[in-house]
């Protein structure tokens, strides 16, 4: 009902900063990466009637969310920074083969 809440707080920090990033670490992917789960849980939950476009916009009272947050929530944010770290590893990775490999050719 609230694990969303998590990924977005990630992403709105990362959002924010996002110019402190080197251009390398590729952030934006980050951010389509968080944003993107954002929307899609959001949109689930609303249409399962667990938030609604009203006050009070979770349905659930505060002993159900704080569980949820840390159980769901948390992990689900971790999960997308180490596929986004993974990504970014390979595409550095990738990068750099094909700088080894022009400057081979020449």
């Amino acid at each position: 009902m609230a694990c969303f809440l998590v990924p977005m707080a990630l992403g709105i920090l990362t959002t924010i900063l996002r110019k402190f990033f080197p251009a390398k670490y590729k952030i934006e992917w980050l951010n389509m990466m968080l944003w993107g789960g954002v929307l899609m849980l959001a949109v689930e939950h609303l249409a399962h009637g667990e938030v609604t476009p009203y006050p009070p916009f979770l349905t659930a009272g505060v002993e159900h969310i704080i569980p949820e947050l840390f159980e769901v929530g948390v992990p689900m944010a971790m999960s997308i920074v180490v596929v986004w770290s993974i990504m970014v590893m390979v595409s550095t990775r990738l990068e750099h083969v094909e700088t080894v490999k022009s400057s081979l050719r020449t």
